[in-house]
Order: C-alpha cells, then structure tokens, then sequence
C-alpha cells in the first residue's frame, strides 16, 4: 500500500471486539480483518547466515509502541512485535488481486 500514514494497516483490523472484523476490498476480492499479526522470526536473522539479530525484535516492539498513532486502540495489542492484519476471505467468488489496486474500507 503506497501513501498512506506509518501504521495505516492498524485500520484493517476493528478496536472493538465485540464487532472485530473489519471488511475491506481490493479490486473485486473482499476480506475481513480480524486481528494485529505477530511478525514471523525471519526479520531478525541475517538473510545470508541465519543469525538471529537478538535486538531486533525488543527495538522492533519498542519503536512500534513509541510510534503508535493516537487513534490505534493500544488493547488489542498484548505486545508491539506485530505487522499488519491477520485477514480471511469472504464469499467464494474469487477474484484477482494486482500490483496497483487499492484497499477500500
């Protein structure tokens, strides 16, 4: 996703978990958002050698915290090494997603 704010896709995801998905489109392909994803551990190892980097995920979570914006709802996070939304298909009617196309709320 291209020109939007640091932490844009905080928004693909709903703060209130009583109504916690969140539906957006991309072209013709709709999705839920439903939660903040934890990263996966390959950031913090060097692609060449395999070695974790073990600073990266503490200064990782502590810039994300720092840098959290004012409207992103800091309890749905129980920790700040995250990235982006777990997200689900919705319908069965497929579709193709390109380089290009924009996320719709």
């Amino acid at each position: 996703v291209e020109g939007v704010e640091p932490f844009w896709e905080d928004r693909l995801f709903r703060a209130d978990s009583t109504h916690p998905l969140q539906p957006f489109r991309i072209g013709s392909v709709m999705f839920e958002g439903t939660n903040p994803c934890q990263r996966c551990v390959v950031p913090s190892r060097d692609p060449s050698t395999s070695e974790v980097w073990p600073e990266f995920a503490r200064r990782f979570a502590e810039l994300r915290e720092q840098h959290l914006p004012l409207w992103a709802t800091r309890e749905r996070f129980n920790h700040f090494y995250r990235l982006t939304t777990n997200t689900r298909g919705v319908g069965s009617s497929g579709g193709l997603i390109r380089v290009g196309y924009s996320v719709e709320l």
